[in-house]
Order: C-alpha cells, then sequence, then structure tokens
C-alpha cells in the first residue's frame, strides 16, 4: 500500500534538499581519502620496521644508528 502513495497525485513528494547529496558525498570522499591516507602511513611504517628487523636479526649492531648532539 505504502507503493501506491508515491503515485497518488494529491500526496506529492518533498522536494530533495540540494545541499545534502553533495554534502554526502563530500564526506564520503573526505572518509575515503582518510582510510587511503592511513594505509599508505601504514605500509610505510611497517616497511621501515621490517627492514630495522631484518637489520636485527642479520646480527648487525648498528641497525638504527643515534646520532649524538655536537658539543
Amino acid at each position: 500500500m505504502d507503493d501506491l502513495r508515491r503515485y497518488d497525485p494529491s500526496n506529492p513528494p518533498d522536494p530533495p534538499d540540494p545541499k545534502d547529496p553533495r554534502r554526502a558525498a563530500l564526506l564520503r570522499l573526505l572518509i575515503v581519502l582518510l582510510l587511503v591516507l592511513g594505509g599508505v602511513l601504514l605500509v610505510h611504517e611497517l616497511g621501515n620496521m621490517s627492514r630495522l628487523q631484518d637489520c636485527v636479526m642479520s646480527g648487525r649492531t648498528n641497525c638504527a644508528p643515534i646520532q649524538a648532539p655536537a658539543h
């Protein structure tokens, strides 16, 4: 019965709000961009940690050199 109300001429549909679709699309785009940026940063950090672990596992002692402040 609800489907028939859609076609009732005495009950016109509400006009769509022009701001909502664009705002929702921009919000979704922002969320996707944040997820992609987070994924890129995560992959970069995991790569650095993997290289450090490979260095340590090979028996080296200077894998993460510490820079001493100049006197």
